[in-house]
């Protein structure tokens, strides 16, 4: 835990971004390194300094790190989508279960219709795709073909796994 490392003689991110002096008891120093800057800054800009030094010691110490990452988490979304944060994130992935749960409930429907169709002797007559969708019962329907364009429109807008902090 970086918590416990011993702290180098300059300022931590926060104390840097307010322009104070870093004490040795700082409660942001543990958790804000110098080298991460810009993880306090959007941390600061949505939720104030003094509300996460609030949150901060409200919060036992061993979580203190997982706070710390759960608000750079979420100051991360709200920047990136002011109005629904993560929960914007959170809808997307939950359509997007709902889609993938769907399509492969039409894919072994399918297989298991493809899979009972006659056989011709021995041998299953085994076209890639050939007559798939028809065997199906038709093709896909244009209002999953719209959802699974809308969801991948949107997928970039909520990709957090660029974020080095969680």
């Amino acid at each position: 835990m970086r918590g416990q490392e011993p702290r180098s003689t300059s300022s931590c991110a926060a104390c840097k971004l307010l322009k104070r002096r870093c004490t040795p008891n700082c409660i942001f120093a543990p958790h804000f390194r110098s080298d991460e800057p810009k993880k306090f800054a959007k941390v600061h800009k949505v939720f104030g300094a003094s509300n996460v030094s609030k949150i901060l010691v409200e919060v036992p110490q061993e979580q203190r790190e997982d706070a710390v990452n759960s608000l750079a988490y979420e100051a991360e979304a709200r920047l990136r989508d002011p109005v629904y944060g993560c929960i914007g994130a959170i809808a997307l992935l939950q359509r997007k279960m709902i889609q993938l749960q769907h399509d492969l409930a039409l894919a072994r429907a399918c297989l298991a219709r493809y899979a009972a169709t006659p056989s011709i002797g021995d041998r299953v007559i085994m076209e890639p795709f050939g007559d798939f969708p028809d065997v199906c019962g038709g093709s896909i329907d244009s209002s999953s073909l719209n959802l699974s364009y809308e969801l991948s429109q949107e997928a970039h807008m909520y990709d957090f796994s660029q974020i080095p902090y969680v």
